[in-house]
């Protein structure tokens, strides 16, 4: 996918709204009242994206957030970038509603810093290089799990903040449908259902969605360059995943996965013409996996990934016509041995990267990329320990030599502490680099350095995590035209997290305070913060399980930002309130409604790009068992 961005023009400086330090008060005591009450046992969920195999959440040293299909029913109307920002150390900044261009910040860093993960598959935009947020429909993903911190060492390129993984929904024994029914504010009208199944040697699962949906202005007078347009900005969304897996004799297991989701856009660029575009998704792979000998697993994927934006219609002279796309082919080989320090990892991947545009090609339209490298994790006498390395060999840019070292310890049965330090690097896309009178074919990689103190309490159903961080990256890449590799940029700071179950309730709650600043002295922009960045974000939900009623809510606020890297355009924090509640009509069925920003708050998260004002969904349900 293309998008080109660009710093707005200079405006006021801006100051910290006096009423916003108190904020931080209020999360201080919801962390202590909560901390103090007994809660009840939880089972910890599995978790594969920390290191490439299946273990513990509760066991990982990085922190992780792993999401069910519960929580992900909780976000009706809103998008996958959304969902992931109400996450701790997460946020987003888009340009409109649903289906718009959409950006997901992992502890002060950019986009293109987060690997995203569907079932394994790379997806992206090689063009753009960052994951594209906005086709993924909620309805066709079974879990998400979310890992802070540089995973270069087991993933290459792109890792640096952190990988976000998406599991479409598989497979179980039996038969079992499920659909649903949706209707909203702005003519919002959603339809879907699937079928899973699992019969003797053979499973699988499919599922349907089709959305619609009126919209409203993406764009306000504010926005720059002339885009602002006051029409309605619609969105439609087509989404089909499939799952087929075949159990074969020997603990081996053959699985194809499918996804393919189509969105079409209206979007703001300027008046006089609705501008359009359809946005295409499609992830491919068949996997082979099994046990070798006794001690020994082996797993080899092939898969093919496609992200293109065929633009129909717009009112910019600046956007050509037709289709942009990125193609990626990957080959993987994964084998994971039990020794007596941990399970070892072993791993060999290619990647082949081919984009297209309309008009002339790109000077360089394809690279390759093989990448070797290895694991290991362990645990003995309340140590725990977590080691990577990886080299990639890359047709562009040559060797990159990442790798990770994270070692934890148990202070207590209930209280770790931990420490890790993690080497990772970035490609330029192929936009920065040879998009015609935008791009700088002589910038490099950015490569990064993280370190990262932890301390995580557990007990009784209750977890409390904080951490410092320190994300230093060499060489990071500027916006805007003609970009360049600036020496030094860094991102510190702190996150607080705690959830717990409480008989009937549910109760989370995140505080992060991070400093994303340009970190190269004698520079004109020494000590800004970076673009679209808030220092400040806290959030808290709470939902309580009242029988045939659940009821919930969940509160999140956003610090002031700037849109350039002089720190002369300011854009303002926000704060916004979600209320939920579900009826069981009756073993099957369910009633949800859903009211996003209750106060209707007039917000920005892009300079000029409106946000949804407060919106009312129902949703009716059916789950089989």
């Amino acid at each position: 996918m293309s998008r080109i961005h660009f710093e707005g023009p200079p405006g006021a400086a801006l100051r910290t709204p006096f009423c916003w330090r108190p904020k931080l008060g209020w999360a201080v005591v919801l962390f202590a009242a909560t901390v103090s009450t007994p809660m009840q046992a939880q089972t910890p969920a599995v978790l594969v994206t920390a290191t490439r195999t299946p273990a513990a959440a509760d066991q990982a040293l990085a922190e992780v957030t792993v999401l069910d299909r519960r929580q992900i029913d909780a976000a009706a109307g809103r998008s996958l970038s959304e969902l992931l920002a109400q996450q701790p150390g997460l946020q987003f900044w888009s340009n409109g509603g649903l289906g718009k261009a959409s950006s997901v910040s992992v502890r002060g860093l950019e986009s293109r810093h987060v690997l995203l993960l569907i079932d394994g598959v790379r997806h992206g935009s090689a063009t753009v290089g960052t994951p594209n947020w906005d086709n993924i429909a909620l309805d066709s993903i079974e879990r998400i799990e979310i890992v802070r911190g540089p995973l270069s060492g087991l993933y290459g390129s792109d890792a640096v903040a952190a990988v976000v993984q998406v599991f479409l929904r598989r497979g179980a024994a039996g038969v079992a449908g499920n659909a649903a029914l949706s209707v909203g504010s702005n003519a919002y009208r959603q339809v879907g259902g699937g079928l899973r199944w699992g019969f003797d040697a053979w499973d699988g699962a499919v599922q349907l969605q089709q959305t619609r949906n009126r919209g409203f202005s993406a764009t306000n007078p504010g926005v720059p360059f002339g885009s602002f347009n006051a029409d309605d900005d619609g969105f439609r969304q087509r989404s089909a995943s499939l799952q087929l897996g075949l159990r074969l004799p020997g603990a081996w297991r053959l699985e194809g996965r499918l996804l393919d989701a189509v969105v079409g856009n209206q979007y703001d660029d300027g008046p006089g013409v609705d501008a359009k575009a359809d946005t295409l998704t499609r992830v491919m792979s068949v996997q082979l996996a099994g046990q070798v000998l006794s001690g020994w697993r082996s797993s080899l994927r092939v898969s093919r990934s496609v992200d293109e934006l065929n633009t129909l219609s717009s009112a910019s002279a600046f956007a050509a016509l037709g289709v942009i796309g990125t193609s990626q082919q990957q080959l993987s080989w994964d084998h994971t041995l039990r020794t007596p320090v941990g399970e070892l990892l072993l791993l060999a991947e290619r990647v082949e990267q081919e984009v297209t545009r309309p008009g002339a090609p790109f000077a360089v339209s394809q690279r390759s990329i093989l990448g070797l490298g290895l694991g290991l994790s362990g645990q003995a006498a309340g140590q725990r320990w977590q080691l990577s390395l990886r080299s990639d060999r890359n047709s562009q840019f040559g060797r990159q030599n990442t790798g990770t070292l994270g070692y934890g310890l148990d202070l207590t049965p209930q209280l770790r502490a931990a420490f890790s330090i993690g080497k990772s690097f970035v490609m330029p896309s192929f936009n920065q680099l040879y998009f015609p009178n935008f791009g700088n074919p002589k910038l490099l990689p950015e490569e990064g350095v993280q370190r990262e103190l932890s301390l995580r309490w557990a007990d009784l159903g209750q977890t409390v995590h904080v951490s410092y961080f320190d994300n230093r990256i060499r060489g990071y890449i500027s916006s805007g035209p003609l970009p360049v590799n600036i020496p030094r940029v860094r991102s510190d700071g702190f996150s607080l997290s705690y959830q717990a179950v409480l008989a009937a309730w549910t109760l989370a709650a995140s505080a992060d305070l991070i400093d994303p600043r340009n970190d190269t002295a004698n520079s004109a922009n020494f000590g800004r913060v970076l673009p679209r960045r808030a220092k400040e974000m806290l959030r808290a939900a709470a939902d309580v399980d009242l029988g045939a009623f659940k009821l919930g809510g969940s509160l999140s606020s956003v610090g002031p930002r700037f849109e350039n890297a002089a720190n002369t355009t300011p854009v303002a924090g926000y704060a916004t309130l979600d209320l939920r509640a579900d009826w069981r009509l009756a073993r099957h069925w369910s009633l949800g409604l859903k009211l996003n920003n209750l106060a209707n708050r007039r917000y920005e998260t892009t300079l000029g790009y409106n946000q949804p004002g407060r919106e009312l969904y129902a949703s009716l349900r059916y789950v089989g068992s």
